[in-house]
């Protein structure tokens, strides 16, 4: 059996910091630390079942914690749980549950709050977007599919602080799932209070560093120091505000006017000038992270491969690599970015190779097959993106492109980042979308379980193909891992034959650190959660 403690005894609280809670006036005062982060847009949601983008995972992981977190380093370490120990076939995982770990209110963090919570993910009713990331945990998906009641997810209180979770099979990522926005717990008695009204400050009772004080919808979110969390002696910042700044420029300004000590995401035309003015404020850092273009196969012509193929192979990745995003991003032919450990090189398009304009007389033989371009018929096709420069800097080249080899009409349609995912999600009809995904887990799995037929959430261009699905489900049952990873490619192989999806750039994060923030660490998880950050005044 192995086991894994945390390296620190929980932290409480010095007798100093309860009194400077409690407010007595006895103590000298000092002055709040706050910590202003510009976030990339307005999140949909607060609510663990139901979220989907990072821009909400930044705002979720500081208010709760899961029972593993990212730390500082984008390491994998204990969370609300301080040890657990794994049985030797790997598919029993018992975790001791911090005695110091605590809700915002004051009450004990229980193991049953995390079996309430996950039954809840999984419940039918409750249609949470990523019930898959928990798939692992045993009878997950026949419950999360309605065959089976919410009693038979494979988790059970052994005690009040002892947690057990059995998998349907040996799961090497399974503790970086447990970090994920979806595996945060809630409190089990304030969700049976209020009800969906739980996200609401006010009401909102958190595990983690920080407590939602105020909500201004498309302006700030502003958070409060936990006092109650196990290691709060050592979260150096009081306050945090978020403020959702889908202008990129604008949020740029804020930053320069000294208005922001974060912000994530910012034009890539600006890395030139911002580096020469500014220098280490500015971080590009490598991230597991795909940018890509979706095509919707329920309707023509984007449900022929012919039009996809060609539709993909007339994009030139690296102009948009180069022009576009400055070198920041570097071109993709694989769904599966670079670097992803166990994985090895991805399975590339078979026109990765060739030279961009012998991919144009390809795709144009193609189009041509399928019936368009000169003599055929004509082709429209709308681009929807997110809105963003880089977004619309990108799909106006590509409209640009697929002007110039196939004679096609483009227009361009944007939506704000929550509802341009929002409409992806719920299934609505489009052409071709932009989407982006960070891996939410260091496995290819992430990347490619997405595109199964069975994934509803993310598998936005609808595609379905049973060889696909049939290498995914041999990869789970598959516990060597070089024959994993040759499952995997073949299944990748597959997906970039079929171009359901066109993969465009691999991707790198960019944000904006100013130097009054301390601890910050660049990581491929993109994890920076407030607690581990401080401020030099």
């Amino acid at each position: 059996m192995r086991s894994f403690r945390a390296s620190r005894l929980a932290t409480f609280l010095s007798a100093t910091a309860i009194l400077a809670v409690t407010g007595l006036t006895a103590l000298p005062a000092f002055a709040e630390t706050v910590l202003r982060r510009g976030n990339a847009g307005e999140p949909q949601t607060f609510d663990q079942a139901h979220t989907s983008i990072n821009i909400e995972t930044f705002v979720l992981k500081d208010l709760y914690e899961g029972l593993t977190i990212y730390d500082a380093t984008g390491t994998i370490v204990p969370g609300a749980a301080e040890s657990w120990t794994v049985s030797d076939d790997g598919t029993v995982y018992t975790f001791k549950i911090r005695d110091a770990a605590k809700w915002s209110d004051g009450s004990d963090v229980t193991a049953e709050d995390f079996v309430f919570s996950y039954r809840r993910v999984e419940n039918p009713a409750e249609a949470a977007n990523y019930a898959n990331i928990l798939y692992p945990i045993k009878n997950a998906e026949k419950v999360n599919k309605g065959s089976l009641p919410l009693d038979q997810l494979g988790m059970r209180a052994v005690d009040a602080k002892t947690l057990e979770i059995t998998l349907e099979r040996p799961t090497p990522f399974f503790l970086e799932l447990l970090a994920h926005q979806t595996a945060l717990p809630i409190s089990k008695a304030s969700f049976e209070t209020n009800g969906a009204e739980f996200i609401k400050p006010g009401k909102l009772v958190s595990n983690g560093g920080y407590m939602l004080t105020e909500h201004v919808a498309n302006d700030h979110l502003t958070m409060a120091k936990n006092p109650n969390h196990w290691d709060a002696a050592n979260t150096k910042i009081d306050k945090v505000i978020f403020y959702p700044l889908e202008d990129q420029a604008a949020a740029v300004r804020r930053y320069e006017a000294g208005e922001l000590d974060v912000n994530y995401n910012f034009s890539a035309d600006q890395i030139k000038r911002l580096q020469e003015q500014y220098g280490s404020e500015v971080h590009i850092s490598p991230a597991l992270a795909t940018y890509y273009y979706v095509f919707d196969t329920r309707t023509a012509p984007m449900d022929d491969v012919r039009v996809r193929r060609a539709l993909s192979m007339a994009i030139d990745r690296d102009f948009l690599g180069r022009e576009i995003y400055a070198g920041s991003q570097q071109p993709s032919y694989s769904f599966v970015p670079p670097d992803l450990p166990g994985y090895g090189e991805p399975s590339k398009a078979d026109f990765a190779a060739k030279d961009q304009l012998d991919r144009e007389d390809d795709a144009l033989a193609l189009m041509k097959d399928a019936g368009f371009g000169e003599g055929g018929k004509p082709l429209s096709i709308e681009i929807r993106y997110n809105t963003n420069p880089n977004h619309e800097r990108v799909a106006t080249a590509v409209a640009d492109m697929w002007k110039t080899v196939f004679g096609a009409s483009v227009s361009l349609v944007n939506l704000d980042v929550s509802s341009h995912y929002a409409y992806l999600q719920e299934g609505g009809a489009f052409q071709v979308a932009r989407a982006g995904w960070t891996a939410d887990y260091g496995d290819a799995e992430n990347f490619l379980a997405m595109n199964t037929t069975a994934n509803k959430s993310f598998n936005y261009a609808k595609w379905s193909n049973a060889d696909f699905d049939a290498l995914m489900a041999k990869s789970y049952d598959e516990r060597d891992p070089a024959a994993r990873a040759k499952l995997l490619h073949e299944a990748e192989a597959i997906l970039m034959q079929e171009q359901p999806v066109a993969p465009l750039l691999a991707q790198n994060e960019l944000w904006l650190v100013s130097k009054r923030v301390q601890g910050w660490q660049d990581n491929a998880n993109n994890a920076h959660l407030s607690r581990f950050l401080s401020i030099a005044e």
